[in-house]
């Protein structure tokens, strides 16, 4: 690693570098590097990783980025920004197998490692010295320098006594970042920071915490916590506590999954409420096969779209109990769908499940009506088949007559 400024081996200095060992490590430009890494002749030239002029930016290389280019962009806006860019289709088996070799190299480091993504991770490396007789900080030098000697890839670390500000150090110096946030520096660090830069804090939040005045974290610091908290409800302790560095979420190896969701962008924009629906039964049994994989259920059904102009909508419905059965799922995606499928344009279209509970309150069959239960069984009795014979093996389709619509999919 070499300083930007002059070039020079980089050394990286700071009173509590060997007291820290919360860590979160990125890898640069992830798919975009492993396309440069395979293909030499692209190193020097701008590359682009996504789906086609309908589909969005999965990554850019940093050349690319030069020109304004950014992860979900819509693609023809990146080419227009960047004409000259190289397009290459994800290859996400490639990438998968990339990002075990990174994380398997994690794992030597510690066992606490929590897998964000693809391409990303937090490590803890508390009582690690011993074994690597070096401070993490050490460790985690020599570990970069191996994934780009071995893997052929960079990575950017950020290290401090929490997650929080381990996340943020990552994202100050990329690519080959290796940045550090201390105790000491906390405060003052954050304070210039934007309000954007606490995670879960969006374009809306931000809006409405600037009409009450506050852009910077440090507006946030100058309030009193129960000022906040009457303002903001629970989010408001949460904005109390990260304007101040605290964040005491620990380093989970186990990461559960929080929703497991389908969607497809489409070649051409479409309105027509018969042929979304289609679309939407399609993608409501990769949910329910994923789900049923997993062994989750779960309560609440979202349905996202995006019109023709980039404006995302979303809409969501609890049901009374969890399933993870894809007729139930439909059900209800199909009445939120129905909602908002009044002629507009859209060019996505997507479904999700979340708010999951325990498979063994799932399912069970309703006392009064017995065609729920039936239903259950079919569906049952159609996954058996097609675990047996694949997934061909049974065709399940949706059929319309003019404006008379099956309730139900047909068996």
């Amino acid at each position: 690693m070499r300083c930007p400024g002059c070039l020079g081996p980089r050394i990286v200095r700071h009173a509590e570098l060997d007291s820290l060992t919360i860590a979160h490590v990125d890898c640069d430009a992830f798919y975009a590097a492993i396309e440069k890494r395979d293909d030499p002749s692209l190193k020097d030239r701008p590359v682009i990783v996504g789906g086609g002029r309908r589909g969005v930016v999965s990554t850019a290389c940093y050349i690319a980025r030069i020109t304004g280019v950014r992860s979900a962009m819509p693609m023809f806006k990146a080419l227009k920004l960047c004409p000259d860019a190289v397009v290459i289709r994800p290859d996400m088996q490639k990438y998968v197998a990339v990002g075990r070799q990174v994380r398997a190299m994690m794992l030597e480091l510690t066992p606490l490692v929590e897998p964000v993504s693809i391409d990303e991770a937090f490590l803890d490396l508390s009582g690690t010295q011993r074994i690597h007789r070096a401070s993490p900080a050490l460790t985690l030098a020599r570990f970069a320098q191996m994934v780009e000697r071995e893997i052929g890839i960079s990575v950017s670390v950020g290290l401090s006594y929490n997650k929080f500000l381990a996340k943020v150090a990552s994202d100050l110096d990329k690519p080959r970042g290796f940045s550090v946030i201390g105790r000491a520096e906390t405060l003052q660090f954050l304070a210039d920071r934007p309000v954007g830069l606490i995670f879960g804090i969006g374009t809306s939040m931000q809006r409405r915490l600037a009409r009450d005045g506050i852009r910077t974290i440090g507006d946030l610091q100058r309030r009193a916590p129960a000022d906040l908290v009457r303002a903001y409800g629970n989010q408001g302790i949460r904005l109390a506590r990260l304007a101040r560095g605290e964040d005491d979420r620990s380093v989970s190896p186990e990461r559960k999954t929080k929703s497991v969701s389908s969607e497809t962008t489409f070649e051409h924009d479409l309105s027509e409420l018969e042929e979304l629906t289609r679309i939407l039964w399609r993608l409501t049994e990769s949910v329910s096969r994923r789900l049923k994989k997993a062994g989750l259920t779960g309560r609440t059904v979202t349905v996202k779209l995006k019109t023709a102009d980039f404006r995302t909508i979303t809409r969501s419905h609890t049901l009374d109990r969890p399933t993870q059965l894809a007729d139930r799922i439909f059900d209800a995606g199909r009445r939120l769908l129905a909602r908002v499928a009044d002629g507009t344009r859209f060019r996505l279209l997507g479904i999700g499940v979340s708010d999951f509970a325990e498979p063994d309150d799932a399912g069970f069959a309703d006392l009064i009506d017995p065609r729920p239960a039936r239903r259950e069984a079919a569906e049952r009795a159609v996954d058996r088949i097609r675990e047996k014979f694949g997934d061909a093996a049974v065709e399940r389709g949706l059929v319309f007559s003019g404006t008379a619509r099956r309730k139900r999919p047909p068996r």
